[in-house]
């Protein structure tokens, strides 16, 4: 049975949503926050979950962005459903199903396909958007990897078929499932810098905007890095050893002591960054001890490790805690390259 435009129409809609491995059922709280009564189908434990909402798809869309969910990372709407018992007959009605969206005709385009480990799709999730674009050409569409008007996108899991056109934006993230990949470079210190990066594009910061940036608990170095990279003066704060590339650099004063040995003048930063491997409340507490040295309208961007069972009330803590030190939260997000934390993006009034 195939099941069309009518799941995207009225006071009801189903989206594919997306959370980090693990924090599904957290991204599942976030909607039932939102909207009220949420439908689920897991169809990827932990990670992607079948989601029907209260909420026609415009709504759901422009209700997400306004509320910036932590945890829910990528959604993609559903109207198109198709058991694929018979794999070609499914498949050729997902092709009618895009050759009917006239709106694509001349647009930019990129086409997102996904798949569960025991799709009917047997080969890879790049296979099936080869097969699929080779049956689309009278579409007529430029088809584009990054900067498209539309998505087309289509998830293959275990015994059906889904796919729904929207616009990037309606989607929270307009990278495939959310998942944002970035080549490693030659001589790169950490994958940590990835998250940098991650947050430099899903936050809209420039970097280059800042001069002074203060980095706690820095070692080895890939925030500090990526700093350097954009021009700032760093100053390092850590125990450990940082790694030897970084330690020629005239822009970097390197602290071997414990971030709470040490003093800096009022104001003297406009940007503070910390990505420590300790106690979540330990950490806000002694960053919140050093932001004295961040000056009124600086920014802060802090990591969050989710060490226990209860994430939505230490984050809670957590922001209470830097709330009470003067930071405004701009957005709190479990970003693709976090794994089991959140980033939190301040700024100081």
């Amino acid at each position: 049975m195939s099941t069309q435009s009518s799941w995207g129409e009225g006071d009801f809609s189903r989206f594919i949503c997306t959370a980090n491995h693990g924090f599904a059922p957290y991204a599942q709280e976030e909607l039932r926050r939102t909207f009220g009564a949420v439908k689920s189908t897991v169809l990827v434990p932990g990670e992607i979950l079948l989601a029907g909402l209260p909420a026609a798809e415009e709504e759901v869309s422009v209700r997400l962005l306004q509320e910036s969910p932590t945890f829910l990372r990528h959604i993609q709407p559903v109207q198109f459903q198709e058991n694929t018992e018979d794999a070609a007959q499914s498949l050729d009605k997902l092709v009618a199903f895009i050759l009917n969206h006239k709106e694509l005709s001349g647009a930019k385009v990129v086409l997102q396909t996904r798949k569960t480990e025991a799709s009917f799709w047997r080969e890879n999730a790049a296979s099936l958007k080869q097969a699929l674009t080779e049956k689309l050409d009278e579409l007529g569409c430029e088809w584009v990897i990054r900067d498209a008007e539309y998505v087309v996108s289509v998830f293959a899991a275990d015994d059906m078929l889904y796919a729904g056109v929207s616009r990037p934006e309606q989607n929270l993230s307009d990278w495939s499932g959310g998942a944002v990949r970035f080549q490693k470079e030659e001589g790169q210190i950490s994958r940590a810098k990835f998250k940098l990066l991650e947050a430099e594009q899903t936050f809209g910061i420039d970097f280059t905007s800042f001069h002074k940036a203060l980095d706690i608990g820095a070692a080895p170095g890939g925030w500090t890095s990526f700093l350097l990279e954009r021009g700032l003066e760093v100053t390092a704060v850590d125990p450990a050893k940082m790694d030897a590339s970084l330690l020629a650099s005239p822009k970097l004063t390197f602290l071997k002591k414990n971030a709470g040995d040490v003093r800096f003048r009022e104001g003297e930063f406009d940007l503070l960054v910390c990505d420590m491997s300790w106690s979540p409340k330990l950490m806000s507490r002694l960053v919140s001890d050093l932001l004295y040295s961040l000056q009124s309208g600086g920014t802060a961007i802090v990591t969050v490790k989710l060490l226990h069972k209860k994430p939505l009330a230490l984050i809670k803590e957590v922001i209470d805690t830097f709330e009470r030190s003067r930071m405004q939260i701009q957005r709190s997000k479990q970003l693709f390259h976090n794994r089991e934390e959140i980033t939190l993006y301040m700024i100081k009034y």
